[in-house]
């Protein structure tokens, strides 16, 4: 029985998660409205409004549970990667209640718990397998080798796929958060409309999205100034053509190369509709198993740190009270 704690970005998050995979309570505080007058996530403000809920959404998540502290097996807590000040928020909180309640501390790296999120949604789904996870500050391809064997075959070199999603969608004039608005006006254009590049790096299972948001800009821009008009829902089809057909193509490389026959989707862009129907698609033809989780496990919450922490348990891999936050900490150094 572990007690989980989130707060790595915008969302102030705990769960009481029972042997890895059952959820028995999932509490969730998003930022969203607030970030939302200012374009994009201000982490003063992110860390603020965690101080603030932290408490409230911890007690919540333990009645909703029906359990109390003495119940507990360990304190589980996000640590990295994330913005610092929220970071610290949730780790000073999990080691207070670790030590107060005399439990063991879990220190839990975010992007290992979204790719446990599947094994939340997918009580039949075991290492190994291949998952791509795709959220606003995060693109890997990532080989599960085993409940806690994780190797990085392809990541970002810039632009998070997300973050291309917040800022194009800025410069469209949609607001923020970026991708569900695009996603959204994306149903309503021509995918096929404007030919945005689908950039190639040195490592083929490398992504790069700075270069398709930078083309959105440029034809925006140029369009503007020959004060010609322009239809923002074939842009924004255009543009999300451009980043799925790249994350999904990559993906299956990938699969194809490790000889994988099973592929997860994980991250808060794994909620776009186009990037989930292309994945089942691409997965489908080429005879790999395909699995995502529901969209309240895409976005950041705390059961998926959970049951990432379970399987840190089993292995007896504790944290000190000397735990830090980690704001920009590599995968597979959990």
């Amino acid at each position: 029985m572990i007690l989980a704690i989130e707060s790595s970005c915008d969302e102030t998050a705990a769960a009481v998660v029972k042997n890895g995979r059952d959820v028995l309570s999932n509490v969730i505080n998003s930022q969203i409205d607030i970030h939302k007058r200012y374009g994009g996530v201000v982490p003063e403000i992110a860390s603020r409004c965690h101080l603030e809920a932290i408490d409230t959404v911890i007690d919540e998540a333990l009645a909703q549970a029906g359990v109390t502290l003495d119940a507990l097996d360990a304190v589980a807590v996000t640590y990295g990667p994330g913005l610092v000040g929220a970071l610290l928020v949730g780790v000073s909180e999990a080691k207070a209640i670790a030590y107060a309640a005399k439990k063991p501390l879990i220190a839990v790296h975010h992007i290992r718990g979204h790719i446990m999120a599947n094994l939340i949604a997918h009580k039949e789904l075991e290492p190994p397998f291949l998952c791509l996870v795709a959220s606003g500050g995060h693109s890997h391809i990532v080989h599960v080798k085993s409940y806690t064997d994780f190797s990085v075959l392809g990541r970002t070199c810039d632009d998070a796929a997300g973050e291309a999603y917040d800022k194009v969608a800025r410069v469209l004039g949609l607001g923020y958060p970026g991708g569900p608005l695009i996603d959204k006006l994306a149903k309503e254009g021509d995918p096929a409309a404007v030919q945005f590049p689908r950039v190639r790096m040195a490592n083929p299972l490398d992504f790069s999205f700075s270069g398709v948001k930078t083309a959105v800009i440029n034809h925006l821009h140029k369009l503007e100034q020959k004060g010609e008009a322009y239809n923002k829902a074939d842009i924004a089809a255009s543009f999300q053509a451009a980043v799925v057909d790249v994350l999904c193509s990559h993906t299956v490389q990938a699969a194809l190369g490790t000889g994988a026959d099973k592929c997860a989707l994980a991250g808060g862009v794994a909620a776009n509709s186009a990037l989930r129907a292309q994945m089942e698609r691409v997965c489908r033809e080429h005879g790999i198993s395909f699995y995502v989780p529901p969209m309240a496990l895409c976005t950041d919450n705390a059961a998926m740190i959970g049951c990432a922490a379970y399987y840190q348990y089993l292995r007896g891999d504790f944290a000190g009270l000397d735990l830090n936050a980690v704001a920009s900490l590599e995968l597979g150094t959990a």
